[in-house]
């Protein structure tokens, strides 16, 4: 009886109730470490998770989690896609195949309602689940919560297990949280692809432009650039130790004179200008300042673009509109010339035949000087003429020596006047050149101008302009050379990389135009030859015509 009594105590009494509270209490302890370790877990995956992860990638870290507070089998991700469900992601990756959600669907009801839910289903209800027979099955209960992109739904994560009512209404409440947290995450990695694909097409198209392009601060660093840089300005580029703009595309020590930075800082508008490099590059500048979303100045952006092609087909043009209007105006008065020379010549042909008759001998010898020298005015008016003429053939077999002896009969003398003595080296052995004759004559007579120049400020005891021919063999190959030396200031070697470049000239602005050298070059190369210089400052220079020969 006394034992009875003790038990009906401690059912009904105080210790009753001692029990119950800490029956209570062991559970509340209980609920709060699960809550606690299911925030833990809601806080790991905010952290683990990156935003260049996949969705994939996304679910199998959030399963790798679950089973540590919840019945999980089965973990998936169902998207909406044009109004039909897709199986976008799940955990395991081969757990089953989904062709077909039916119209009863547990998260078709989930979407449409916009609500989370806890269903335990029968196998009939799952039979569009066809689960891998590597793995347990089937599913009995399933918590479903929607995923929002703000206030639309885009999905539904499914968590699935293979025990009866494994769910119950706080395990749906932590669900929900997780279906929001991972719907910022995969939105959030979705933006991030988005942002890197649009930034890798941006510096793709960056990259694919062809002409250098520089994005530089207002502190004069380069921030960007294409890596599209001419091979003549890259060794300087990369040789560069400061990022400064003035010291990688100019090697200056400070700022350029006269930036179009600083003039973009004070009107904001875009400048263009013209840079021609040490190597003999001409480049087209243009630039456009870049401005923040303050409309604040923050960098500049440098284009640049190589006209040098350009501005030698320019040049070619402007001389041959040049040429051609010369050769009009020569080709009309060699004709106003040869008929009153052709009276002159045969007058004193006459006069001197008569003469002889009378045995006058004497003044006869007096007219054969007039007769020899309108010959040779004869002779001058009909290279001139073949040298306006249009219609030649652009390319023949030439005798260089005779293309050469034809261009100084007519421009010896304006050289002799100079007190310039011409030596003339030919060799008689050289073989014919397949070339345009007149264009040999252009070259040879910028050759001679060039040469005269050169020694019009020189004291020399002698000054001597030296046109020669040659042939020259090399690795089998043979080339005729027509060279053009003088005695003259020779040219200074910081300027022997422009001398080439359209409209350079180192003479007056009314002595020369600095297209000479630059068209024959093009003449040259035209030929598939070149013009190679050799230049002693002080002594003198010397410019050779370099011309294939055709094998036989």
């Amino acid at each position: 009886m006394e034992n009875r009594e003790k038990l009906l105590e401690q059912l009904t009494g105080v210790d009753s109730s001692k029990l119950n509270y800490y029956v209570e209490l062991k559970k509340r302890s209980q609920e709060v470490l699960k809550q606690n370790s299911r925030l833990e877990i809601l806080h790991q995956l905010a952290r683990d998770i990156n935003i260049d992860m996949s969705t994939p990638d996304i679910i199998e870290r959030a399963f790798s989690k679950l089973p540590q507070t919840l019945p999980c089998d089965f973990l998936g991700l169902v998207t909406v896609r044009n109004g039909d469900l897709s199986l976008k992601a799940m955990m395991p990756v081969d757990f089953c195949k989904i062709e077909n959600f039916p119209a009863h669907s547990p998260s078709l009801k989930v979407i449409r309602q916009k609500k989370a839910g806890i269903f335990n289903l029968t196998p009939d209800e799952l039979s569009h689940i066809r689960i891998n027979p590597g793995y347990p099955g089937p599913l009995r209960a399933m918590a479903i919560a929607p995923m929002f992109k703000r206030d639309e739904v885009i999905g539904a994560l499914v968590v699935a297990s293979i025990l009866d009512s494994a769910y119950s209404e706080a395990d749906l409440s932590f669900i929900q949280h997780l279906a929001d947290q991972l719907s910022i995450s995969i939105q959030n990695a979705r933006l991030y692809k988005q942002v890197s694909r649009a930034k890798k097409e941006w510096e793709e198209t960056f990259k694919a432009v062809t002409d250098p392009i520089f994005l530089i601060d207002t502190d004069y660093n380069v921030l960007l650039h294409n890596d599209r840089l001419p091979r003549e300005m890259s060794d300087s580029w990369n040789k560069a130790l400061s990022n400064k703009c003035f010291v990688k595309l100019h090697g200056h020590d400070g700022i350029c004179p006269n930036c179009p930075i600083e003039e973009i800082k004070k009107n904001g508008q875009p400048v263009f200008q013209r840079w021609q490099t040490e190597s003999g590059l001409v480049l087209d500048l243009s630039y456009y300042p870049v401005f923040n979303e303050d409309k604040q100045l923050s960098a500049v952006t440098i284009i640049l673009k190589d006209v040098t092609q350009k501005t030698k087909m320019e040049a070619q043009l402007v001389n041959s509109a040049k040429l051609a209007a010369l050769g009009e105006m020569a080709a009309g008065v060699a004709h106003e010339l040869n008929n009153p020379m052709t009276v002159i010549i045969g007058t004193a042909q006459m006069l001197a035949r008569d003469l002889q008759q009378d045995a006058q001998f004497d003044k006869a010898e007096v007219l054969e000087d007039i007769i020899n020298s309108g010959l040779r005015c004869k002779r001058i008016v009909q290279n001139l003429l073949t040298f306006s003429r249009q219609n030649q053939p652009p390319v023949t077999d030439i005798d260089l020596n005779a293309e050469a002896e034809r261009m100084l009969s007519m421009i010896q003398y304006q050289i002799n006047r100079s007190q310039i003595r011409i030596v003339e080296q030919f060799d008689v052995n050289l073989p014919r050149v397949t070339a345009n004759g007149p264009q040999i004559q252009q070259v040879l007579t910028n050759f001679l101008i060039n040469a005269r120049d050169a020694l019009a400020d020189v004291e020399r005891k002698e000054k001597i302009i030296e046109v020669a021919t040659s042939l020259r063999v090399e690795d089998e190959k043979r080339w005729a050379v027509l060279s053009v030396s003088d005695n003259g200031s020779g040219i200074a070697p910081e300027n022997m990389s422009k001398i080439f470049t359209p409209f350079y000239t180192s003479k007056e602005a009314t002595k020369g135009t600095g297209l000479g050298l630059s068209v024959s070059l093009g003449i040259a190369e035209s030929h598939n030859g070149t013009i190679e210089v050799e230049s002693r400052p002080g002594e003198g220079s010397t410019f050779c015509l370099v011309l294939p020969i055709e094998q036989q």
